[in-house]
C-alpha cells in the first residue's frame, strides 16, 4: 500500500475551502504593477504584496487554516510551534482569533522585536518560551512538550492544511490577473509550503505559467533535493535569510515541487541586501530578506521575461531595524565597494598620514581601522576597511599599496578571518 504522505496533492476543492475559511482572517493582498522594475526589465512586473498582511507575511494563511481544522481532542492540551519569525506570528494571531491556548518556542537569541510581536498578536492566549541557541534547539524542546503533554504541533510547512492555506496566494493572483495571462511567477522557497501550494494552483488553473522558486545561495535545500531527486538535508547553511534558510525542505512540499516548479534558482545574500535597500530607498517598501528573494532572480531571466507578464511574491516585511547595518555592509561587499586589508605601517612618524594622503584616492573612505602599536618592530599592522566609489578603483589601489610597501594582505576572500569583521 502506498504511503499517502508521499503522494499528497492539494486539490482545487481543498484550496478553495481554505480561501473561504480565511475570509476576514487573511487579507486579499493587492497585486500592484511596479513601474521601476517594469521599465528596467521591459516587462509587466507585478508585486503580490503579502508583506501587507496583518502579521506582515503570508504565514497567517497556513497557520490559521491548519489550527482551525483541529478537532476538540487535538486542541484540549494546547497547540505548540517552534519558530523565530513569521510562522510564530501567524500561529499567535490564530490562537487569539480562535481563543486557543498555544506555546511558541523560540531560540534565546531571537531579537526582542520579534518576541514582542508574537506576544502582541497572541496576547494572553500564547506563552513564549525561549530555549537554546538555534531553531533546532527550539524545535526539539517543542516536540518534547508535545510528547509530554500530548499537545498538537503546528508545522510551518510540512503539513497538508498549511500548504492548502498558502496555496490561496496563488488563487488570489489568478483571480486578480484574470484579464491578462501570467507568464511567470517568481516566489521565495524555504521549507516549500508556499511553493508547493501556489505551484499546485497554477498547475490546475494556469499550467502554461512558469513557476520559478528562489532560494538564498547559502541554503539551497530545494535545489539540492531536486538535483539529487530525493529530499536531501544540508549539513550547514547560512542563516542570514532567516525566513527561507532551512537545512531540509518538507517531504510533502518536495514531492509536489519537483513536479510543478519550472526552475529553482539561487541568489547571493549580498544581492538580497542590495534589493532590500533599493526597495526601501526607491519604492518605500520595507521587506525582510526572504521577502526580497523573488525580485533578486529577475536579472537571471532578463531576456526571457521581456514583454511578458510577471508576478513576484513579496512574502514578508518583518525586518528587524537592528539588522540594517549588516544589510548595508553585505550590499556594499557584494557590489565590490567595501574591502578589508591588513596594512603594514612603518615604525616612523607620519606613516599614517602618508597612507591617507599618498595611497588613498580622493573618493576612498576609511570605514574601519583597528591598530595596536607595539615596540621593537620594523612594521606595525592595522586592519583597515575601505569603501570605494567604483569596483574599478580596487586594482590601482592595491598596486599603489604594494609599490609603497603598505600592502599586507587582502581579507575579503579569506572567510575564516573575514567572519570576525562582518
Amino acid at each position: 500500500m502506498k504511503d499517502t504522505k508521499t503522494t499528497y496533492r492539494p486539490t482545487l476543492k481543498a484550496i478553495e475551502a481554505a480561501a473561504e475559511n480565511l475570509q476576514g482572517i487573511a487579507s486579499v493582498t493587492p497585486l500592484i504593477k511596479n513601474a521601476r522594475y517594469s521599465k528596467d526589465y521591459e516587462a509587466n512586473i507585478f508585486l503580490k504584496r503579502e508583506d501587507l498582511q496583518e502579521v506582515r507575511s503570508y504565514k497567517i494563511r497556513g497557520a490559521y487554516n491548519k489550527i482551525s481544522s483541529l478537532d476538540s481532542s487535538q486542541i484540549e492540551n494546547g497547540i505548540v510551534c517552534a519558530s523565530a519569525g513569521n510562522h510564530a506570528q501567524g500561529v499567535a494571531l490564530s490562537c487569539k482569533l480562535l481563543k486557543l491556548k498555544g506555546t511558541i518556542f523560540m531560540p534565546s537569541p531571537t531579537p526582542n522585536q520579534k518576541i514582542e510581536q508574537v506576544k502582541m498578536f497572541g496576547e494572553d492566549y500564547v506563552d513564549v518560551v525561549l530555549v537554546g541557541d538555534t531553531f533546532d534547539d527550539a524545535y526539539h524542546a517543542a516536540m518534547q512538550q508535545c510528547e509530554e503533554l500530548n499537545s498538537t504541533f503546528i508545522h510551518p510547512f510540512n503539513d497538508e492544511k498549511v500548504i492548502e492555506g498558502q496555496a490561496t496566494v496563488g488563487l488570489e493572483i489568478i483571480d486578480q490577473a484574470k484579464a491578462h495571462p501570467i507568464h511567470y511567477v517568481f516566489l521565495p522557497v524555504g521549507g516549500g509550503g508556499l511553493a508547493a501550494g501556489l505551484s499546485s494552483v497554477f498547475k490546475i488553473l494556469s499550467p502554461q505559467t512558469k513557476i520559478i522558486s528562489v532560494e538564498p545561495k547559502g541554503a539551497p535545500a530545494m535545489l539540492t533535493s531536486i538535483r539529487e531527486n530525493k529530499n536531501t538535508e544540508l549539513q550547514t547553511i547560512d542563516n542570514f535569510v532567516d525566513g527561507a534558510a532551512v537545512k531540509r525542505v518538507g517531504d510533502l512540499s518536495f514531492s509536489i515541487c519537483k513536479e510543478t516548479l519550472h526552475r529553482v534558482v539561487t541568489v547571493d545574500e549580498g544581492k538580497i541586501c542590495q534589493t532590500i535597500l533599493s526597495l526601501y530607498n526607491k519604492d518605500a517598501i520595507v521587506v525582510e530578506p526572504a521577502g526580497a528573494l523573488s525580485l533578486c532572480a529577475l536579472d537571471q531571466f532578463s531576456e526571457e521575461i521581456k514583454g511578458k507578464n510577471v508576478v513576484c511574491v513579496i512574502s514578508g516585511s518583518n525586518n528587524d531595524i537592528t539588522r540594517m547595518a549588516e544589510i548595508t555592509e553585505r550590499a556594499l561587499l557584494y557590489a565590490q565597494l567595501k574591502h578589508y586589508f591588513i596594512i603594514k605601517f612603518p615604525q616612523r612618524a607620519g606613516a599614517l598620514r602618508d597612507f591617507v594622503v599618498d595611497i588613498l584616492g580622493p573618493t576612498d573612505d576609511i570605514t574601519h581601522f583597528e591598530y595596536t602599536k607595539k615596540a621593537n618592530r620594523e612594521n606595525e599592522v592595522a586592519v583597515v576597511g575601505l569603501q570605494l566609489k567604483s569596483p574599478d578603483d580596487l586594482e590601482p589601489l592595491i598596486a599603489k599599496m604594494k609599490r609603497n610597501n603598505f600592502y599586507g594582505d587582502y581579507l575579503n576572500d579569506k572567510p575564516d578571518l573575514f567572519q570576525f569583521l562582518v
